[in-house]
């Protein structure tokens, strides 16, 4: 595959994550835009053509009218389009329960050291802060999926310590079994966080560690967006750039119009390496 030369720091993410997904697994989705196009961009292209998704409302295994509608990238015709089963939210979760999804893929507005996620609340609960839509259906997804990837763009802010408020378990006070002895299913928990300048994993005591970062990135830049930061790696990768094929099949096919990179820094290459232009460049 051929390097691009210019992407978005957002369609970049989506490849990444593209390249997580395995062949023959099944995905429980949170939502749309990111962790769907993901799936959708690893089917197409081949990394993953056997791949299978759960969207969030329980349309099983569907295959979606491209280009979605734009506010309908769930809960419509054309994303349910050929599913197996038009389900709900409570169907999906009993799949989950009964250990029929290998991963789920979400967004979140705050990760902390140990998986733990926040789109709830931000500030001191609950007398103190803002409200947010809260989890939806990624509560059980994070509680009840083999393994969870979840999404978020690097800021300090969202990489904390603790998180304000616990929407959907990561592995809790990061203790030895805390899940299990909280009802969940034993064996599951959070796999990766993956942003658009780095990828993080998970030590064997259930702590965030920093395993790669984009190309265009250092760690030391990285670390400076983390509030908390994580265990480093002994060996820190790179991240492959998006490619030009990648990124053929997302924008004609999936984000036809822009939506996920309608904020966020582009990437340029410049004949010598990669280079981060300011938001608005």
């Amino acid at each position: 595959m051929t390097a691009a030369t210019t992407f978005n720091e957002r369609e970049a993410e989506v490849c990444y994550v593209a390249r997580l997904i395995e062949d023959g697994r099944t995905y429980w989705v949170a939502g749309g835009g990111g962790p769907m196009y993901a799936v959708l961009l690893a089917q197409r292209i081949g990394y993953a053509p056997n791949a299978q998704y759960i969207t969030e409302d329980g349309a099983i295994a569907p295959e979606p009218m491209l280009p979605f509608d734009p506010i309908q990238t769930m809960v419509s015709s054309r994303a349910g389009y050929r599913a197996l089963q038009w389900g709900t939210m409570n169907v999906a979760q009993d799949y989950a329960a009964l250990g029929l999804i290998d991963y789920g893929i979400l967004n979140t507005l705050q990760v902390d050291t140990h998986g733990n996620i926040n789109s709830t609340f931000l500030g001191e609960y609950p007398d103190s802060g803002r409200r947010f839509g809260g989890p939806g259906g990624a509560d059980s997804i994070a509680a009840m999926a083999w393994r969870t990837i979840l999404m978020t763009d690097q800021q300090r802010r969202k990489f904390v310590s603790r998180v304000d408020f616990i929407s959907s378990p990561g592995f809790l006070d990061g203790t030895e079994d805390a899940r299990e002895a909280a009802g969940l299913p034993a064996g599951t928990g959070p796999w990766r966080v993956v942003t658009p300048a780095a990828m993080y994993d998970y030590t064997q005591d259930r702590r965030l560690r920093l395993i790669a970062v984009s190309v265009w990135t250092t760690v030391d830049d990285v670390l400076k967006e983390c509030e908390h930061h994580p265990v480093i790696a002994d060996q820190v990768a790179t991240l492959d750039p998006p490619s030009d094929e990648e990124l053929t099949i997302y924008r004609t096919e999936l984000d036809v119009r822009g939506q996920t990179s309608d904020r966020g820094s582009w990437i340029t290459w410049n004949g010598e390496k990669y280079e981060q232009m300011e938001d608005g460049a």
